[in-house]
């Protein structure tokens, strides 16, 4: 399957909760790639939590970072990337996004906040009504999400193994040739 690939990047997006670390770490095992989280890499380079950043540099500072890491990571090869939920809001982010394979993993908003429920480390989710907050956000980035090469939709039953195991099985429909 990898040899398909040929090296290029799988790129996960989604909604916070939807399993992008989990189920990324997982591809990246079987197709024997690397394995990058976006945020992980912005929290190393600032030496602050995403939280801090938000709280003392602003949501704005937070997607210029995320960019940049971004920007820099798409320059390798032979990686799956976790990204952040909102990387798709901005535009640029898409060009560096296309150098690879874009998969989007689509979960119910009922499954996101139930996974979400306890996590205090979701800044946009400092809200009074979390729910709402998450169906507001879902509903803003669906038609972006939906730019996807390809759409894994999640039900609760299935495991992170199983939806990579059901993700690298169709990959190989959506390479171009």
């Amino acid at each position: 399957m990898s040899s398909g690939l040929q090296g290029i990047n799988l790129y996960l997006i989604g909604m916070m909760g939807a399993g992008k670390t989990t189920v990324g770490q997982l591809i990246a095992k079987h197709l024997g790639y690397g394995f990058l989280d976006t945020d992980k890499v912005i929290v190393q380079a600032a030496g602050k939590s995403i939280n801090q950043i938000f709280a003392e540099d602003g949501e704005t500072v937070f997607r210029q970072l995320e960019s940049k890491v971004l920007s820099e990571i798409s320059a390798y090869t032979k990686l799956t990337i976790a990204t952040g939920g909102g990387i798709i809001i901005n535009s640029v982010n898409w060009s560096y996004l296309h150098h690879g394979l874009i998969v989007w993993l689509d979960a119910p908003v009922e499954l996101l906040y139930q996974r979400l429920l306890n996590d205090t480390s979701r800044p946009l989710l400092q809200d009074t009504d979390p729910l709402g907050k998450l169906r507001s956000l879902l509903e803003q980035r669906q038609p972006l999400y939906a730019q996807a090469d390809l759409r894994i939709t999640l039900n609760e039953e299935e495991t992170p193994e199983e939806i990579a195991l059901r993700a690298i099985d169709l990959i190989p429909s959506v390479l171009k040739e």
